[in-house]
């Protein structure tokens, strides 16, 4: 997992609701354009936690579109 990155794990994520997966995507969102503000503004400390949203972000999207068509563990299941 990326330095900085929260706890979202795949592992993690894939005991998520689909709300909860929403609500941390928004959550992802919102932080990255604070990051993006922070960085434009010159205040930004940490620029590699960046990049560690940008990737919570994918897997997020990565999660929710494996639910879409069935697939990964979760699917494999049903």
């Amino acid at each position: 997992m990326a330095v900085g990155s929260k706890d979202l794990s795949p592992k993690e994520m894939r005991g998520f609701d689909d709300d909860r997966l929403v609500d941390e995507l928004r959550k992802a969102k919102e932080e990255l354009f604070n990051l993006r503000f922070q960085s434009a503004t010159g205040q930004l400390d940490n620029h590699g936690r960046l990049r560690a949203v940008r990737k919570d972000i994918a897997r997020i999207y990565t999660e929710m579109r494996e639910r879409e068509l069935g697939i990964g563990v979760k699917g494999e299941a049903k």
